[in-house]
């Protein structure tokens, strides 16, 4: 279980620009559910994602996992237990190196490393049959370097590369807004089908709201820091792509 608790967070502090961001913000997160998270600009649903992974600290309040507080925890440790997918294919993945290679990484990610071959040949039969089931015809070009590789392709390898090891976290930070709407579309029902099986705990931030309320099994929606649509279940299942647009025009205009 994730829950946040009393999050504070203030941007240049002391001067004539400070903006508090969150102010005793909580947040709390059962395993296995996959959230949704809508907001316009400002606010705070990617400043939420990076004080969850550590790339951004606190000014108060704690981020607590399983009962555990891991806010003293630096970014690289936070990211042992999770899986991080961006925006820009590119950040996610290695250009100059192929795609056995980074799934090499992506595969020995938190263990120990020495002075030894980078890639296990014995394991290449699993990667092949990993992306035989994206269906993106990827299996027969592990040989190929992944800056070659379309957009789409690629964040679909970093989706995959994310999910290899045993996660707490899946964050996807806005992981189809940089693909043409075709592409997008194939992400998205890749994304669904992993959450789903690998049974993860997921935070998808999106601005495309009708991805929003067809994935996942809970909406939110941050305004300046604040959750002010919070819906689940049965309720989120009855919310449509109309209904989430009337109430983030509330709020965007304010």
């Amino acid at each position: 279980m994730l829950e946040l608790q009393d999050l504070t967070k203030i941007y240049n502090a002391g001067t004539v620009t400070e903006m508090t961001l969150f102010d005793h913000f909580n947040l709390t997160v059962p395993d296995g559910q996959f959230v949704s998270i809508v907001g316009s600009n400002g606010s705070g649903k990617t400043s939420l994602l990076n004080i969850l992974c550590g790339s951004i600290p606190l000014d108060g309040g704690d981020v607590r996992i399983d009962g555990k507080s891991i806010r003293k925890m630096k970014d690289y440790q936070r990211y042992a237990t999770m899986g991080r997918v961006y925006q820009n294919p590119s950040l996610g993945t290695s250009p100059n190196l192929t795609m056995l290679e980074n799934l090499s990484l992506a595969d020995n990610k938190g263990k120990s490393f020495g002075l030894g071959f980078g890639v296990n040949k014995k394991r290449i039969d699993f990667y092949r049959s990993e992306l035989a089931a994206l269906g993106l015809g990827l299996e027969d070009k592990l040989d190929v370097k992944m800056g070659a590789l379309s957009g789409g392709q690629r964040q679909a390898v970093a989706l995959l590369m994310a999910t290899m090891p045993p996660l707490k976290f899946l964050i996807l930070d806005e992981h189809t807004a940089a693909l043409d709407p075709k592409t997008a579309e194939t992400i998205m029902v890749l994304t669904g089908k992993v959450v789903r099986e690998k049974q993860l705990t997921a935070l998808m931030v999106t601005h495309n709201l009708r991805y929003a309320v067809e994935y996942g099994d809970r909406l939110l929606m941050l305004d300046h820091g604040k959750i002010v649509l919070d819906r689940a279940g049965a309720e989120k299942a009855a919310t449509s792509t109309e209904e989430l647009l009337a109430i983030f025009n509330r709020y965007s205009v304010m």
